[in-house]
């Protein structure tokens, strides 16, 4: 997925299309919870996190990114 995003941004740059990768770690959602209860859940990622860097890449302010590949592993 990450060579296709990196290939895809080279490709129709021209066009003025950007393609950027978001990896998160684990998503806190309470299916996960429920599935890992005895889990250490206090580097998970709330999925707010998740749409604000999202929100970002959607905006004017990352028009310059294009192929990168964003971690968003939670707070430390």
């Amino acid at each position: 997925m990450l060579a296709f995003a990196g290939a895809v941004a080279v490709e129709y740059k021209a066009k003025g299309v950007r393609c950027n990768t978001v990896v998160p770690s684990v998503i806190d959602t309470p299916t996960n919870r429920a599935a890992q209860p005895d889990a250490d859940t206090s580097r998970w990622v709330p999925p707010e996190d998740i749409a604000t860097v999202i929100r970002f890449l959607a905006g004017e302010e990352s028009a310059p990114t294009s192929g990168a590949t964003i971690p968003v592993y939670g707070r430390a």
